[in-house]
């Protein structure tokens, strides 16, 4: 099992935000980072978009498929994206607040896997998709990055889990990538262990 686990998730404007998010991120990045984004079954080319970014190495994610450092894995079309044991597992449950993939089963997946080495990024979006799991995340004691809703294409999405009490830093796309730099290269990214 690897170290640590980032999980992002996004809407409206999720995409182009994603790749600012990407391009500030180096190719030795310490840990995998794990996607979800509401997109419509057609967008079958966002990874092969995204990927053009960044040095990481981009890709829809596939049932069953290992967790490595430096890989960006989406959830699939059309497929909720979880993370169970290092690996990937992809679900065609019900889709939750209306979409499949939904943020909240990836993020409280990464929170329930990895606990204090769990570190959640909620991009801009139209809906409240993410705040529970950004919640989850908080609760076991990992890190929860939200950005800045006057920077978001659509504010909602992050505003929702700010007012939640769910997000611990609110930062611009640029300083998210250096927070991921910084979280990624030490052993323990969220609240002390006490601190639970």
């Amino acid at each position: 099992m690897v170290g640590r686990v980032v999980a992002i998730g996004g809407s409206w404007g999720g995409g182009a935000a994603l790749g600012r998010v990407l391009a500030s991120l180096p190719g030795d990045l310490g840990a995998p980072v794990v996607v979800a984004l509401h997109r419509y079954p057609g967008a079958s080319r966002l990874a092969e978009q995204l990927g053009r970014h960044g040095p990481l190495a981009v890709a829809d994610a596939e049932d069953k498929q290992e967790l490595w450092p430096g890989c960006v894995l989406l959830a699939p079309p059309d497929y909720h994206l979880l993370v169970e044991g290092g690996m990937c597992v992809l679900s065609i449950d019900e889709p939750v607040r209306y979409s499949r993939p939904s943020i909240d089963v990836l993020f409280e997946s990464v929170a329930d896997a990895y606990r204090s080495r769990a570190v959640g990024v909620l991009l801009t979006g139209a809906s409240e998709d993410g705040s529970a799991g950004l919640a989850r995340i908080q609760a076991r004691g990992g890190l929860t990055i939200a950005q800045d809703p006057a920077s978001a294409e659509c504010p909602i999405m992050p505003r929702a889990a700010i007012e939640a009490g769910a997000v611990g830093r609110v930062l611009g796309l640029e300083e998210i990538g250096e927070a991921l730099v910084s979280a990624c290269a030490t052993e323990d990214v969220g609240v002390e262990e006490g601190a639970r």
